[in-house]
């Protein structure tokens, strides 16, 4: 069995969707003005997003993104800096990982 789809509910789903296009490489396949828009990875997953005034996810949720080495989560975490994201550096806890708040509400956790 394999996760099919998630759909997560964002202030700004124009912000989140190029946030995750930009970062982590999924790409837009549908848009409805601004307040959905459909996404896809190379493995099949598809990602909603659907536009609310509130985003009221509990303080442990997340959504993950596994990289292929610590470089990569190193050099993810660099670019977001760079861009002005306020992230931690990354630190090896369950794996070498590091969390970032999204744009539109959300929590991402990279790792590797």
């Amino acid at each position: 069995m394999k996760l099919n789809h998630i759909n997560l509910t964002v202030t700004d789903v124009n912000a989140a969707r190029e946030f995750l296009e930009k970062y982590f490489e999924l790409q837009t396949k549908s848009i409805n003005s601004n307040s959905f828009a459909v996404m896809t990875d190379d493995d099949g997953l598809l990602l909603a997003l659907m536009k609310d005034t509130r985003a009221n996810y509990p303080k442990s949720f997340h959504i993950g993104f596994f990289q292929e080495s610590k470089e990569r989560v190193n050099e993810i975490n660099q670019r977001l800096k760079d861009d002005g994201f306020d992230v931690k550096p990354p630190k090896m806890a369950h794996r070498w990982t590091f969390y970032v708040k999204a744009p539109g509400g959300f929590t991402v956790e990279v790792l590797s």
